[in-house]
């Protein structure tokens, strides 16, 4: 792709964001990650990513939606949007997630004692409603588009994508698979806490896996590693995939598996401090309370990303020093602007994995067992062959 001013693919840093890469010892790096600053030509708005790709091209689709898809959700904001959301200082109310699957309304919380005008409620309901619309057909058009795309193999491939977009002091997020966001934040009494911001999308999850069976597919684990949920076809053992919502992997399609996200919203308060989105190559061996102390830790921002992967490498190694290290990729996105951020670097303690009480996203489940033995697909090498798949 030709190089647009404020879009960062690889290795690095800007003042308000770091990422950072590494392959693992599986082959080819799968992970992909982008920082959009001054997204749809705004210097309030960012756009961020991270891109887990499993299958045998898992590496291209993984690319292939982390380039498409920023720009699918820009054209789509323009349209369902437009200037209401995108004017000057015109930001949100306090609100709720949206939950894609589900069609439950938009509640907007009113601060105690300030009366909401019922028309500039109604408005910023309105703009909510824009924003998910516009991530629900970004996504959906992205996964179409990959499904007749010519070049790209995506029957037995696809691609996990946890997407941020941030405009002045408002938070949209948009997640399938597992890959997973988090941010750092201060509590009541001012210590820096982990709060996280996406649920994993595992095929246990009760209302995934309903979903699921409903569409004739199959979740259960196998022996050797009874705490990994996978998504099976109907009649074959195959292909084993540990996540219930991905871009690509058209095998599973009509059989419950979705590329529909979830979209969240929060709003940004000034105890927040930073935010943290990882494929599961990090979060497979460490905490979200982890995470956020190494950032907090890092000597400068723009090694903050570095410092989360050589510590999932080390994790890996000292964890499971017979299993392959995954692929890592990190984008660390920092909320306060200011070069001196040293109150961050001090000691984290008393977590949290619950919403801090500015700011609430809706309740989250992060207690999805996982296991770090596994790979994301498990493939049949008679179903593989059938479809033209190099097996060796």
């Amino acid at each position: 792709m030709r190089r647009i001013p404020g879009r960062m693919f690889s290795n690095g840093a800007s003042g308000i964001a770091s990422m950072f890469t590494q392959q693992g010892k599986k082959g080819t790096n799968q992970d992909a990650m982008i920082v959009w600053e001054n997204f749809c030509a705004r210097s309030d708005t960012i756009f961020c990513g991270v891109f887990d790709g499993h299958g045998p091209f898992g590496h291209v689709v993984a690319r292939r939606v982390r380039d498409s898809l920023p720009l699918k959700l820009s054209s789509h904001l323009e349209v369902e949007v437009g200037n209401i959301c995108f004017k000057e200082n015109n930001n949100l109310s306090k609100a709720g997630s949206m939950n894609s699957e589900e069609s439950s309304s938009l509640n907007l919380e009113e601060k105690s004692g300030v009366s909401v005008d019922l028309k500039q409620k109604e408005n910023h309901s309105d703009i909510l409603m824009g924003f998910k619309r516009s991530f629900l057909k970004a996504f959906k058009v992205v996964d179409k588009e990959l499904e007749v795309h010519p070049n790209i193999d995506c029957f037995f491939s696809g691609t996990t994508a946890v997407t941020l977009l941030k405009q002045g002091q408002d938070l949209v997020i948009g997640n399938v698979g597992d890959s997973r966001a988090i941010m750092g934040t201060r509590d009541q009494n001012d210590r820096l806490v982990a709060v996280q911001l996406t649920v994993d999308l595992k095929p246990n999850l009760p209302r995934e896996a309903e979903r699921i069976r409903r569409c004739k597919g199959r979740v259960f684990a196998l022996r050797d590693e009874p705490k990994v949920a996978r998504l099976w076809l109907p009649n074959n053992n195959a292909p084993g995939l540990s996540m219930a919502r991905a871009f690509g992997d058209f095998c599973l399609k009509d059989f419950g598996l979705i590329s529909v996200p979830e979209v969240s919203y929060r709003r940004i308060t000034e105890k927040d401090e930073f935010i943290v989105l990882a494929t599961d190559g990090v979060w497979d061996v460490l905490s979200n309370e982890q995470v956020v102390t190494i950032v907090a830790s890092a000597p400068d921002r723009s090694n903050a990303s570095r410092a989360i992967v050589n510590a999932a490498i080390r994790s890996w190694r000292i964890k499971h020093p017979t299993s392959k290290i995954d692929d890592c990729a990190v984008v660390c996105l920092f909320l306060n602007t200011e070069e001196n951020v040293s109150s961050t670097k001090e000691s984290c303690n008393g977590w949290s994995l619950n919403s801090t009480e500015a700011g609430k996203n809706t309740a989250l489940d992060p207690s999805n067992p996982t296991s770090v033995e596994r790979s994301t697909t498990i493939r049949s090498s008679r179903i593989l062959q059938q479809h033209n798949i190099n097996t060796s």
